[in-house]
């Protein structure tokens, strides 16, 4: 009786039909691998390619207010000239304005439901958790309305104060949900050490519980300030007569966007590129 090596028992040797189908079948492999990447990068470049536009036409120095055709290079916009319209950049500090406040109440409010709906089991848990994404996938102009009705309703004069609040009312949910997200990972037994070492409920959510969800504290944050600053729908239900910066360039469309839009678009995403970095060091230092 011939004993047969691992070498030829291993499937494919020896000949076998599936022995010249191997190298074939890796050399597709690779071939699929290459086309994804192709196309991952295509997919990139698409999307950022009305960013790379915007920063190039930053730097157009045009004739008058319509910024469409490449007259030439100059650094003249980034200086005092950038504040020539003064609705403008009162436009931009109403979208500032908004926007931390948005943040600021969305990150409180949104961290305590997250926690809720992560850490506890009660009645009406299921519910809960449906409504928080049904907020977030409701179309916008069904939160404008409803915003919009319960406003007048109560008779409540439109301006900033509404906007900030609408803003609260749909950002609450993202960072929720990504609070959520984190909590659900967390070790308990952390937690019942610390209270086992004699912490109260206040000192170990300050010292335990919320370095663990923080990562995800600062996502929800840097996601509500990016989704408020970008809004037009729901903003321009509930604005009344006060202009944020998208109302702003909506309404300016007509006679001509200045190039202190695109320089100001510009500094925004800069900005949002350095509070994304910053985020990622600090979670990486945690790390």
């Amino acid at each position: 009786m011939t004993t047969l090596s691992a070498t030829e028992r291993a499937p494919g040797a020896g000949g076998s039909p599936a022995d010249s189908g191997g190298p074939a079948r890796r050399g597709r492999r690779r071939l699929g691998d290459r086309l994804l990447f192709a196309c991952t990068w295509l997919v990139i470049i698409w999307l950022a390619l009305p960013i790379g536009v915007m920063i190039a036409f930053s730097f157009n120095n045009p004739h008058g207010r319509y910024n469409f055709t490449w007259v030439g290079f100059t650094l003249k916009w980034y200086g005092p000239h950038l504040f020539d319209y003064p609705s403008l950049t009162t436009a931009i500090g109403n979208s500032l304005i908004v926007a931390v406040s948005a943040t600021i109440g969305a990150v409180i409010l949104g961290t305590l439901v997250g926690l809720a709906l992560g850490k506890y089991r009660f009645r009406g848990l299921g519910t809960a958790n449906l409504v928080q994404f049904a907020a977030i996938a409701a179309p916008e102009i069904v939160l404008a309305s409803s915003l919009l009705s319960f406003f007048v309703t109560l008779r409540v004069p439109l301006g900033l104060p509404t906007i900030i609040v609408a803003h609260i009312m749909f950002c609450l949910s993202f960072v929720a949900v990504t609070v959520r997200a984190r909590v659900l990972t967390l070790d308990r037994s952390l937690e019942e050490a610390a209270r086992d070492l004699g912490a109260g409920a206040w000192t170990t959510f300050r010292l335990v519980t919320f370095p663990l969800i923080f990562p995800g504290v600062l996502a929800g944050a840097l996601l509500a300030f990016a989704i408020s600053v970008d809004d037009f729908v729901v903003t321009s239900f509930v604005a009344g007569s006060r202009q944020t910066f998208p109302l702003w360039i909506w309404s300016a469309t007509r006679n001509g966007l200045p190039p202190q839009v695109d320089v100001l678009g510009t500094l925004i995403f800069v900005g949002g590129l350095l509070l994304v970095s910053a985020a990622t060091l600090i979670g990486r230092r945690r790390a």
